[in-house]
């Protein structure tokens, strides 16, 4: 235990100079007490003054999910010291929405690094520019959680590891999902061999909305998602990860078979570079996934259906789940809580405790390097897959 030794000191050093003088005993007692409560909160307050929050920066604003951070039920046990933002009228904006102080801004990444010295980064811009956020971060020991997917391609996703790896530091992938707690009972009872479910066997994924012009986001998101260059394609890649993200820790990492998909632009008019609709067959040794990702869906859609050998569940929303099994015969539907899955509700206290090695991101667990690796593979293979029209094998 540390604690600041001069205040302790000066605490004893008190006591023992003056209680020899104190005439009356029930005095002597009041002086005792005194000193303890003098030392323990010294002890307590030196304690706390060593408990620093981890320092955060962000990198990019152009992504629709980069005002998160700014909302009250996103708030930790950490500081946001910088952001780092080219277009000068998006970080009006913040400014604006968000009651921030122009200081905080910075319009060069490297500066901001080197000023703030943040322990953790966050990327909130294209995909593309994800591999220039770690080629920033790493060499400075600066941890670093990325807006899914984690790479354009898996070159990028590569290099990106090999930066990871040499200078030692976490690199995380956030999906929405992964706050879920339906997902994360999804996965207590697929993965782990529930009695009940048995052996996984299939899962459908059904992620997506309206498309991102029907929904409104901002033009400054819009203008890169539907970029193929920037967002690596469309609906594809934009929604098709989820499924790969919660299938590879369903399976452990198994490694698929093979990947077949099919694409579709419907909306010409408004995505004219990119395909609007997605259906992702993978194959795997001992089961398969149907990953369908769109932005066609009459409403917004963030639900799956595992299937076993002797049930199913379906996680219709973020807490409510169906469960079948076939002992019973008749469907359940429950709520499950945060309190009940154990899962994290805000990314950033996640990324936070890892930063500061209060938890590890499990093997191939939703944020773990390992398992978005094989996203952005699943992904690599279905877009080669869409575009010859054949299927892709593993090697």
């Amino acid at each position: 235990m540390e604690t600041n030794h001069f205040l302790v000191a000066d605490c004893v050093f008190l006591f023992w100079t003056y209680l020899p003088f104190i005439p009356h005993k029930p005095m002597k007692t009041v002086i005792l007490f005194v000193f303890f409560n003098c030392f323990f909160s010294t002890v307590a307050f030196s304690e706390a003054s060593l408990e620093k929050p981890i320092k955060i920066a962000m990198a990019g604003l152009s992504h629709g999910h980069s005002g998160w951070i700014f909302q009250n039920h996103f708030q930790g046990d950490f500081n946001l010291v910088g952001v780092f933002e080219t277009d000068t009228a998006l970080i009006n904006e913040f400014i604006d929405r968000y009651k921030l102080q122009k200081d905080l801004f910075y319009t060069d990444l490297t500066k901001m690094l080197d000023d703030q010295k943040p322990d953790g980064l966050l990327a909130f811009g294209p995909i593309s520019e994800h591999l220039s956020v770690v080629q920033a971060a790493a060499p400075r020991g600066i941890h670093v959680m990325v807006e899914k997917p984690l790479a354009i391609n898996m070159e990028q996703a590569q290099e990106m590891k090999k930066l990871a790896e040499e200078n030692k530091i976490q690199l995380l992938t956030n999906f929405e999902t992964s706050w879920y707690p339906s997902t994360m009972k999804s996965i207590q009872i697929g993965s782990q061999g529930n009695e009940n479910f048995g052996q996984l066997r299939k899962a459908v994924f059904h992620h997506g909305h309206k498309g991102p012009k029907e929904i409104g986001v901002g033009p400054e998101f819009l203008n890169w998602l539907t970029d193929p260059e920037q967002n690596g394609g469309g609906a594809l890649v934009d929604f098709g990860c989820y499924g790969a993200n919660i299938m590879t820790t369903l399976t452990h990492g198994v490694e698929p078979i093979s990947v077949t998909a099919v694409t579709q632009t419907h909306k010409p008019e408004i995505y004219p570079l990119v395909e609007d609709e997605a259906t992702i067959i993978v194959t795997y040794p001992n089961a398969q996934a149907i990953i369908q990702g769109s932005w066609n869906w009459p409403f917004d859609r963030k639900d799956m259906e595992i299937y076993g050998e002797r049930g199913y569940v379906i996680a219709a929303d973020k807490n409510t789940m169906k469960f079948r099994y076939a002992d019973s015969g008749k469907e359940k539907t429950v709520l499950v809580s945060q309190e009940e899955t154990g899962v994290y509700v805000n990314p950033f206290a996640y990324f936070v405790e890892v930063i500061s090695g209060k938890i590890q991101p499990e093997p191939f667990g939703l944020y773990s390097l390992e398992n978005n690796m094989m996203v952005v593979r699943i992904l690599d293979a279905a877009k080669k897959s869409a575009a010859t029209g054949k299927t892709v094998y593993f090697e």
